[in-house]
């Protein structure tokens, strides 16, 4: 649970930050737990302190743009770089993009050595080729926030931030229970070997324990459009019955929707994807037989653990845990509440 205790005067940049945050999660009420509701609640009563001591920077190290969800991911640290800065004018924040492990690795290195932070804020690209190099950044004093992909050791992150990846796997894998009556043939499309992708998939399995539901096979296809097809086309070739495919995210799942058309199995079997892509979104709302439903799993939380970090910076708030957004099934009755057209994912 996150914990704030102050009883001092807000400046005019916390406030804005609190409404924001109070905001954008009321709308979210439903989705999300208790723990988090009563986090918004007591977000509210804070009275924090005025301005910055003095000017601190936070590094922000997230993956660059490799697929959909990435792509969304980086739109809202932009943005919400840009309006945190305009905010409070003592703060800096050094955004950094990486195409690998390593190239991340390196970036939180410079970060310590060449801007000095105060704060650092990190999406791994993996968990454990981050973990390491992370705990060394934790080692110099540096606050840390993790988000989405935890690292595979406990105790590092001051925060952690991120969609409920269980709950992902179970809410996808009680609607394809649901939808084949218990009883079918089904393939798995994972992500890759992380932490978050760990917890979709031994959430999936666990729901689906005591149905007849059969997993032919399970692959990891790296949160990407092509080797979803790849993937996919595989299944397709080995398994001549395939009932319901879970694509754990929605550019695998893209992927996938290629490679059954292709092979014209459409009308054979349903997909499930995951994260709330525009695309799939409005394919569920036009009704889409091969896509009827999707989960959510909304890139924007970078923007809520950048403001939980600033608001930690900004007014010494002992801020500590977690911080766990729901993840709710997207069907053709709700599918207009989660469509943004604008939205770059």
């Amino acid at each position: 649970m996150i914990r704030y205790t102050d009883h001092r005067a807000p400046a005019q940049g916390e406030i804005r930050t609190l409404q924001r945050i109070r905001r954008k999660h009321l709308s979210m009420s439903s989705k999300l737990s208790s723990k988090t509701r009563i986090l918004l609640a007591i977000f509210l009563l804070i009275i924090a302190s005025g301005s910055f001591a003095q000017a601190v920077t936070i590094g922000v190290s997230i993956p660059s743009a490799t697929h959909g969800w990435a792509g969304g991911l980086n739109f809202h640290a932009e943005q919400s770089k840009a309006r945190l800065e305009a905010e409070n004018p003592d703060l800096n924040i050094v955004l950094v993009t990486a195409n690998s492990a390593s190239e991340q690795a390196n970036d939180l290195e410079d970060l310590v050595a060449i801007h000095s932070i105060d704060a650092l804020v990190i999406l791994p690209f993996e968990s454990a080729p981050l973990t390491g190099p992370v705990r060394n950044v934790k080692r110099r004093g540096v606050f840390v926030t993790v988000v989405d992909r935890g690292l595979s050791e406990e105790g590092i992150a001051d925060v952690y931030v991120a969609g409920n990846n269980a709950e992902m796997g179970r809410v996808s894998a009680e609607y394809i229970k649901e939808a084949l009556d218990n009883t079918g043939d089904i393939v798995v499309l994972r992500g890759i070997p992380t932490v978050i992708d760990t917890q979709r998939f031994d959430g999936f399995m666990t729901e689906l324990e005591g149905s007849n539901i059969n997993v032919l096979d399970h692959k990891f296809a790296n949160w990407n459009r092509d080797d979803g097809f790849s993937v996919m086309q595989d299944f397709l070739a080995r398994f001549p019955k395939i009932d319901a495919v879970w694509a754990q995210d929605d550019d695998i799942a893209i992927g996938v929707i290629q490679a059954v058309r292709q092979a014209r199995r459409q009308d054979d079997l349903f997909i499930v994807g995951g994260g709330g892509m525009k695309d799939m979104v409005k394919r569920v709302m036009d009704g889409d037989e091969l896509t009827p439903v999707d989960v959510l799993y909304p890139p924007a939380m970078i923007e809520t653990a950048m403001e939980l970090t600033v608001l930690k910076l900004t007014s010494q708030i002992p801020v500590s845990g977690e911080y766990i957004l729901g993840s709710p099934l997207i069907t053709q009755e709700n599918a207009a509440g989660y469509y943004f057209p604008d939205s770059p994912f």
